[in-house]
């Protein structure tokens, strides 16, 4: 039970893309601390692969706990390959938000007081006054 746990922590907190952006998991900020006081034995694949692996070794030798080995096996080889690629585990950081500026939002005023007819029939009336 103390391998779940562990295993839990290490796969719970979602890593940043490094392209487009990463929705973060309910509560994640609080586990991906955990996460980053372990530095680069959390963060490093290499490390996570042999973990895995580690773990599903004992896990092998109980008929009930088979399919965990097997998926620990997968978790193993998929991290494997993700660190020969060159990835790694990077925390989300939360950007904070820019307000528009009601200035920049606005790009020119009206010219026409209202009532106001609708657009494609505002670019029609000029055509027709100048024919």
């Amino acid at each position: 039970s103390v391998a779940g746990i562990l295993v839990c922590l290490l796969e719970y907190p979602r890593s940043k893309r490094k392209k487009g952006s990463t929705m973060e998991r309910c509560g994640q900020k609080y586990m991906t601390a955990v996460v980053k006081v372990f530095g680069p034995l959390t963060r490093n694949y290499y490390i996570r692969a042999v973990l895995h692996a580690a773990l599903a070794v004992p896990a092998g030798f109980l008929l009930s706990t088979i399919l965990g080995t097997v998926c620990l096996g997968i978790a193993s080889g998929i991290y494997l390959l993700a660190a020969v690629r060159g990835e790694e585990w990077r925390p989300i950081e939360q950007k904070p938000r820019e307000r528009p500026h009601m200035g920049d939002t606005i790009k020119q005023p009206p010219s026409n007081p209202p009532p106001r007819p609708p657009a494609d029939a505002r670019k029609k009336q000029p055509a027709e006054v100048g024919g």
